[in-house]
């Protein structure tokens, strides 16, 4: 969590450039959308630093660490279940973050090997699918 705010800033760089071509390219009906009290850049920076963290679940993370020892630099957090319903709306922009940190490929890849049990070891002769290309 000492990278709080270098995910913030690099994530307004990023909306800086993102956001206006979203807008060009988003289709609207005349209705006015109503902005949050949460920017997006919070929404995803508060997303990203629980995957970063080594909490497990994201409710005591939301409600028992960031509420608790970030509050000063999320001023207006919102409850968890409005954050919860927030989120959604968050994954275009997520999405097209995670796209942009990307790399070229090296065509160097990883295979994991490990064998996965899939049914019980007695059931394993009788399985015949894909028996003759297994």
């Amino acid at each position: 969590m000492d990278k709080l705010v270098d995910i913030f800033c690099d994530i307004d760089d990023f909306f800086t450039v993102f956001i206006p071509q979203w807008e060009q390219q988003c289709l609207t009906d005349g209705t006015r959308q109503r902005s949050g009290r949460m920017t997006m850049n919070e929404v995803m920076t508060i997303i990203i630093a629980f995957h970063t963290s080594n909490h497990r679940d994201f409710k005591n993370f939301y409600t028992g660490y960031l509420a608790r020892f970030f509050k000063s630099e999320f001023p207006i957090l919102l409850s968890y279940t409005r954050f919860i319903e927030v989120m959604p709306s968050s994954l275009v922009p997520l999405c097209s973050y995670f796209s942009t940190l990307k790399s070229e490929p090296t065509g160097i890849e990883f295979v994991d090997s490990t064998s996965i049990n899939v049914c019980h070891n007695l059931r394993i002769p009788r399985h015949k699918t894909l028996s003759g290309l297994a």
